[in-house]
């Protein structure tokens, strides 16, 4: 069961007025800041549903991942469903009315029982909203039922191609909602459907990246920067790429070397710039994935040229063994946001369409503040937000947590904008490739 959190974690730094700034504008700015995104969505139109890794330094807040197949609907705070709800069917009433059937198709890692909780949260959401749904297995061959620790229910049915189409023991679902970011590629009998597939198939990791991801965050951030008058730095993590990485063979070094130490630099001078004693770091990890696997923190581009044999190892390969040769460098964010028992936390919004639904606090007991919270083994408590991240109080201080979670949502929704343009992209490469 996941824990309600009544007040947010502290800011355990005296570094909080570039952030109390920040948030000020955002409150002062709340409404061109909304007729801004209201703007966006009518350009491009936003996906079914994605989730953003946030992190507060103080001086500092930022996004460091975006995830298009959240896997997390388990952790909100329950007592918010309604606006979950409502923000499912809002979404489906604007891009797909008429809408009643909907095959939801999750990871194969079925002996993840957190997981499966997500999994049978976000089918129960659905079914509130109004839908008929099954779930679907890419890898079973027989229906299998799992009793969940929540007490939940769910049934995961073997998948059937007939045609063009895509069913489960005859179900004939209207529109196909993947909850499996494809690391693997995409199996052939999810290619060339003619039901609509949710995110679109591009959007796996197979074919997505983090640079080109964060390549339009950093143009998103460069527009609202102007248009509340803050440094875009302040929310917006430097980052490089590597390609041609070999780990194992130790080829591809200087490249890491070079662009480690250039984002080092950048954000030293930064630093240097607001008066922040903290020692610059980066981290590195594969372009393309998730589960917090291939990742390192790094102070130097010198401690590449002599990794040892474990950490070469662990940094070679990604979610399903994949072999990493593009690499991402991302400007380090610390968090100094904690508990009261000090284990470091950090923020996830979670949205549907443009919506934001809230979120909760991934809280960790054995990792610094310097460290990715979200790691394969990790222990981590989620905390669920205690209040929305909709609206601010212009009466209350800009630190209240109506006020920080509304700041956190500004943050996660202008990853959603540039996660839209990622899709735009991929829609207009699609379109040149039937062209041809």
């Amino acid at each position: 069961m996941t824990e309600v959190l009544q007040d947010i974690p502290f800011l355990a730094t005296d570094r909080v007025e570039a952030l109390l700034d920040i948030e000020r504008h955002l409150i002062t700015a709340q409404s061109t800041i909304e007729r801004w995104f209201r703007g966006q969505w009518q350009r491009t139109p936003p996906p079914f549903y994605a989730s953003v890794d946030l992190r507060n330094a103080g001086f500092k807040l930022a996004p460091v991942d975006t995830n298009l197949f959240s896997a997390g609907f388990n952790n909100l705070n329950p007592e918010f469903s309604p606006l979950y709800v409502s923000a499912i069917q809002h979404y489906l009433n604007q891009y797909y009315p008429g809408l009643e059937r909907v095959l939801l198709i999750p990871e194969n890692h079925t002996r993840n029982l957190f997981y499966l909780e997500n999994v049978a949260r976000l089918r129960e959401l659905l079914e509130l909203s109004g839908l008929e749904v099954r779930v679907g297995s890419l890898i079973l061959d027989d229906r299998m039922a799992y009793n969940l620790p929540s007490g939940n229910l769910l049934l995961l049915e073997p998948l059937q191609r007939i045609g063009g189409r895509l069913t489960t023991a005859g179900f004939d679902a209207q529109l196909i909602l993947l909850n499996n970011d494809l690391s693997g590629g995409v199996p052939e009998i999810l290619e060339h459907l003619e039901q609509p597939v949710l995110p679109p198939l591009a959007a796996g990791w197979r074919n997505r990246r983090k640079s080109q991801h964060f390549a339009h965050y950093r143009a998103v951030a460069q527009e609202l920067a102007e248009v509340i008058d803050i440094d875009p730095w302040l929310i917006d993590p430097v980052f490089r790429r590597c390609q041609g990485i070999d780990f194992m063979r130790s080829e591809g070094r200087e490249c890491l070397v070079a662009n480690v130490d250039a984002v080092l630099e950048i954000t030293r001078e930064r630093y240097a710039h607001y008066g922040i004693r903290q020692r610059p770091f980066v981290i590195v990890k594969a372009d393309a994935g998730t589960y917090g696997m291939g990742i390192m923190t790094a102070y130097s581009g010198e401690e590449f040229l002599d990794l040892n044999r474990r950490e070469r190892t662990r940094m070679a390969k990604s979610k399903e063994g994949l072999p990493v040769s593009d690499v991402f460098i991302q400007e380090g964010v610390y968090t100094f946001e904690q508990t009261a028992q000090e284990a470091v936390a950090e923020p996830v919004v979670y949205m549907i369409g443009q919506q934001v639904l809230g979120g909760f606090y991934r809280v960790h007991t054995e990792r610094g503040r310097d460290e990715n919270l979200n790691a394969p083994g990790a222990h981590f408590e989620p905390m669920a937000f205690g209040q929305t991240c909709v609206v601010p109080c212009r009466k209350s201080p800009p630190d209240a947590p109506v006020n920080r979670y509304y700041a956190y949502g500004v943050i996660a929704r202008l990853a959603l904008v540039a996660a839209t343009r990622e899709m735009a992209d991929w829609r207009l490469q699609n379109a040149l490739e039937v062209a041809q």
